[in-house]
């Protein structure tokens, strides 16, 4: 009867042990507190969201206060369409609050910051954040620091026209050619 008491103590500790390994798995993989019933709505269109996965968390200071419930190509503007489920409590993001897509570490995942703004009014429900900040793609940095690198280069060994990268907010090279009257 002892052996049998033993044997229903082991069973049970490993059925706790299997429990708490799910619940684990579940909280590590981004299944959240958040539901649909509790939140509301906010979206925002950049101009690239790189690795950005739906169910990716929205924070404000580093604490999440939601999950991407959706991204879609905006068939008018081209641009990618991500759309936030928001706590219900935490309602009172400004007007002018921007959205940022960040990385988690070097090379973590992507989630959206967003940084409130200063105005008295406050985003409803199906509100679009109109200031955003695309993610910053690895691959166009090292691209774009190679490009340079071997542009001056040519600047130093070239008296003829050459072509250097010029940078913008996107994060876009777009040439811009430079003749020898400006090289001079």
């Amino acid at each position: 009867m002892r052996m049998r008491n033993v044997e229903i103590l082991v069973g049970l500790f490993i059925i706790a042990g299997l429990a708490g390994l799910i619940l684990l798995a579940f909280e590590v993989s981004g299944f959240t507190n958040i539901d649909d019933r509790n939140s509301y709505v906010l979206m925002a269109e950049f101009d690239n969201v790189g690795s950005l996965k739906v169910r990716a968390p929205v924070a404000v200071g580093g604490v999440t206060i939601g999950r991407i419930s959706d991204i879609a190509l905006d068939d008018e503007t081209f641009k990618a369409r991500v759309t936030m489920l928001i706590n219900r409590k935490d309602n009172t993001l400004p007007t002018d609050t921007s959205a940022s897509i960040l990385t988690q570490g070097l090379l973590g995942s992507n989630y959206v910051s967003l940084i409130p703004g200063f105005s008295s009014d406050v985003l409803r429900p199906g509100d679009k954040i109109e200031t955003t900040r695309s993610a910053l793609i690895l691959e166009d940095l090292i691209g774009q620091l190679m490009f340079k690198l071997t542009g001056d280069e040519s600047d130093k060994d070239s008296d003829t026209a050459t072509s250097k990268p010029a940078v913008n907010d996107s994060n876009d090279i777009q040439p811009t050619v430079k003749t020898n009257k400006e090289s001079s």
